[in-house]
């Protein structure tokens, strides 16, 4: 039985391989031309020593500890050149694609569907055989081609592939490059262009509570998240808590509903910032954080959003004298 293994990369780009059985990892990345830093196979040196932040595996008892040492092994560092895996693997290496002789994927696609969701936000869905062996970790993005023009615009999943179809929750911004496109022009059969995925701003292991904040369009790599969830389960409880400035940018409060009924132990709120909004719940994200969402530190915390949501809720933290189990976040500013 075959895995796969999502290998990132220290430049953000992520590539998937896959393993067959007894199959050490740095051998399967070396047949599929991805040559992670290698001095020797033995596990004598350590020179391949990559960091695994999920899956099961076995590193077998050949290495020495100056390459490993005991300590480092239980934190969850590997040596790829001993590393047999056991599940679908996530792991971490300590260079660029560029040295280890690989790059992005790139990949031809064409429009699906189009929807104008409120005035800031739009729904972009594309398709294409090429998509069916798109692989990428939810919560990751990648560059988008605007059509007709050189320039790209990075967005993150808002989905999980299915039937090679993805899709994208994007800013409107007035007179932006692909907003114009999208609004303007976009028509279904319309060629696109994507590139990756990238990003270090991906679902983990879930091994405790999870907080997850989300700033406007910053919803996107959370509801791909979600749908993995959905689809496996988690015995942790999960809280999102979902921000915008007006009433009109909210949206996919339907998909978030649905969400929350196939998983049990999810529950989610949302808040206009807009004192004027008419949304019963006002004021910014971490206004309604709640100490129970912070679980004392025992919870792992998710955001996306605007560099001064980013700021303000890490400033909260640091208030309320919590220290996370950990904290991801991805800023993001809309390109025009």
């Amino acid at each position: 039985m075959s895995h796969k293994i999502a290998l990132n990369f220290e430049d953000g780009v992520t590539r998937f391989i896959d393993t067959n059985v007894g199959e050490t990892v740095a051998d399967a990345a070396y047949r599929q031309g991805i040559n992670i830093p290698l001095d020797c196979r033995d596990g004598a040196c350590g020179a391949c020593k990559c960091f695994a932040e999920a899956g099961q595996y076995d590193l077998g008892e050949e290495y020495v500890e100056d390459a490993l040492s005991e300590e480092e092994a239980a934190q969850g560092y590997v040596l790829t050149c001993q590393m047999r895996v056991e599940s679908d693997c996530v792991v971490r290496v300590p260079a660029s694609s560029d040295v280890c002789k690989t790059q992005q994927a790139n990949y031809e696609a064409v429009i699906s569907a189009v929807r104008q969701l409120s005035d800031s936000t739009i729904a972009l869905s594309i398709k294409g055989e090429a998509l069916s062996k798109l692989a990428f970790l939810p919560g990751q993005y990648v560059n988008l081609k605007v059509p007709g023009s050189e320039q790209t615009r990075a967005y993150s999943f808002s989905s999980l592939p299915k039937d090679g179809e993805v899709s994208f929750l994007i800013r409107n911004v007035p007179g932006g490059l692909m907003s114009s496109f999208l609004t303007g022009l976009a028509k279904a059969g319309d060629s696109m262009t994507l590139a990756g995925p990238l990003g270090s701003f991906y679902l983990r292991e879930i091994k405790r509570p999870l907080l997850l904040l989300a700033g406007g369009t910053g919803l996107a790599p959370f509801t791909a998240m979600l749908e993995k969830i959905a689809n496996e389960g988690s015995a942790h409880p999960l809280h999102l808590i979902y921000g915008v400035t007006n009433d009109f940018d909210l949206v996919e409060m339907d998909r978030l509903e649905a969400l929350a009924a196939r998983i049990p132990n999810f529950t989610y709120s949302a808040c206009v910032a807009n004192p004027d909004s008419q949304y019963p719940q006002k004021g910014y994200v971490t206004q309604h954080i709640e100490p129970k969402h912070l679980n004392e530190g025992e919870v792992d915390i998710y955001l996306c959003g605007p560099p001064p949501m980013v700021e303000a809720v890490s400033g909260y933290i640091r208030e309320q004298g919590i220290q996370p189990a950990n904290f991801y976040y991805e800023k993001f500013a809309a390109s025009v």
